[in-house]
């Protein structure tokens, strides 16, 4: 298994960001991937796919043959596709600035993904924002097993004809705000 360093350099990439992001919480044959991914050429998606398998963020969870070839069912491996704060730390900032400015690009085209459709009814689900919150590391660890725990009962696809959406969340130091020490 690789370490936290280079798990982020693997996800830093926009196209392994998106392939991730398409089997969140879910499984995906390598033919739905593709078409999940047009702008994506097969064997770039190929290339990818099999770095985040080598890295162990996918996994083949089913094989079979279709007209001579294998097909492969992906779904999320084993190593999580999130960067701990261990893996943060020890990114340089360069590392850090590079991940980040992928994150956005990957979000940005969601939007423009979104807004290129013709559903005007999704725009209901469609939602930003941004405001302070105040904590200290306990705080914060408890804001953040809330959140697993709310958001449990919606990360997987039951197909019951919900709408997929893409939460994805920020936190930023506010470096002008002074610590205080208790």
């Amino acid at each position: 298994m690789p370490n936290d360093a280079s798990i982020a350099e693997v996800i830093m990439h926009p196209v392994r960001l998106r392939i991730l992001q398409q089997l969140g919480g879910r499984s995906l044959t390598t033919a739905q991937l593709r078409d999940a991914l047009p702008d994506v050429k097969q064997a770039t998606l190929y290339r990818h796919v099999s770095t985040l398998l080598d890295a162990g963020m996918l996994t083949v969870i089913q094989e079979r043959r279709v007209r001579g070839a294998v097909e492969r069912t992906l779904a999320l491996g084993e190593q999580m596709a999130h960067v701990d704060r261990e893996g943060l730390r020890a990114m340089s900032a360069a590392q850090l600035k590079s991940a980040f400015l992928a994150f956005l690009g990957d979000l940005a085209a969601d939007v423009d993904r979104f807004l290129d459709g013709d559903d005007e009814g999704l725009r209901d689900f469609l939602g930003f924002g941004r405001g302070p919150v105040y904590v200290d590391a306990e705080d914060l660890a408890t804001i953040q097993n809330g959140f697993e725990a709310l958001l449990a009962p919606y990360l997987t696809d039951r197909g019951d004809g919900k709408h997929r959406l893409s939460l994805a969340t920020v936190l930023v130091p506010d470096p002008e705000t002074p610590r205080q020490e208790h």
